[in-house]
């Protein structure tokens, strides 16, 4: 049996299941949720990253694993605490989706890079969690399968093209996809749907306001994620440890996949004549925006530490 590496995981005490339920609500909490929401929504259709990435990194995952499994347990406090995430959603799906159609295209590694800082600046937010109950030999395995894994699929996959002609059906399977992107961080539905063809007509589509297509993708989405929620919710609540060293592995995997398949592309010669830029403006460009994307967050993660610190704090008086 594999001796733990860090503390012994039987001190550290379990924080309660639905703690964030117990967070001092202000206005500025409701924009923290609102912006939070907003960056997740793009993390759905971004190629290359995960809403369910930018989920765990912002530390709503849980959250909302918890929610969809138990929609009922104090109903009211949970969805007034998914108001402005929902909304936020909307916004970053609604208005990322103009951005793609007008400028993704000439600009998609500049706007990845800007992601990846997001994750890389929350990484150490995201380790301490996953180790927040211990760290074992076991989970070091885990978290390095699960990078090898994600990492070959999403480089395997970005060689590959297909055209799919999309239809109604077509559609539901995709909203199913993104839904499967929310259950499993890491995996970035946005990819496949470039390898199938179908990523600019969704964007389009979105961005249009076009039911034919909006409708049987949030149906796929909410299908999907309703009917894994529960077995997400029970494998958090039996292996903590487990499963977030699966999904830091997955992070790390899928963001480490994005730059052979994603950004290096566009610093080719043919990348860099579609988007009008010399490779010295274009490199500069990408590490300015991944620099602005890694402070940002690490800004954004301090604060979330203290709202955790300021919860901590509510939940031991109350016990």
């Amino acid at each position: 049996m594999s001796e733990p590496i860090s503390s012994n995981p039987t001190s550290v005490q379990k924080p309660p299941a639905d703690g964030y339920l117990n967070e001092p609500e202000s206005i500025s909490a409701w924009l923290i949720r609102l912006v939070k929401g907003i960056l997740v929504g793009i993390g759905f259709i971004l190629p290359g990253l995960s809403g369910g990435v930018l989920a765990v990194i912002f530390r709503v995952y849980d959250p909302i694993i918890r929610f969809l499994a138990k929609p009922f347990h104090r109903f009211g406090k949970n969805v007034l605490y998914f108001i402005p995430i929902g909304i936020g959603a909307v916004i970053g799906i609604v208005l990322f989706s103009v951005v793609v159609d007008a400028a993704f295209g000439r600009f998609a590694a500049q706007f990845i890079c800007l992601f990846i800082g997001f994750v890389v600046g929350t990484f150490p937010s995201l380790y301490r969690t996953a180790g927040r109950q211990g760290r074992t030999t076991t989970h070091w395995i885990i978290l390095a399968v699960a990078a090898v894994v994600i990492f070959a699929i999403m480089l395997i996959g970005g060689q590959s093209m297909i055209n799919v002609t999309p239809n109604w059906l077509v559609w539901l399977g995709s909203g199913a996809l993104i839904g499967l992107g929310v259950i499993v961080p890491g995996m970035s539905p946005s990819n496949f749907l470039i390898y199938f063809g179908l990523y600019d007509k969704m964007a389009a589509g979105i961005k249009d306001f076009d039911f034919a297509v909006i409708v049987p993708l949030t149906l796929g989405l909410i299908v999907c994620v309703l009917v894994f929620a529960k077995a997400a919710a029970w494998a958090f609540d039996h292996y903590y440890a487990g499963m977030y060293h699966f999904i830091l592995g997955m992070v790390i995997g899928s963001s480490l996949a994005i730059f052979p398949t994603v950004v290096f592309p566009t610093f080719t010669a043919s990348g860099l004549a579609e988007a009008n830029l010399s490779l010295p403006v274009a490199l500069i460009f990408a590490i300015v925006m991944f620099i602005v994307g890694t402070i940002a967050s690490w800004l954004f993660s301090k604060l979330e530490d203290k709202v955790a610190i300021q919860r901590e704090a509510i939940e031991a008086a109350a016990s």
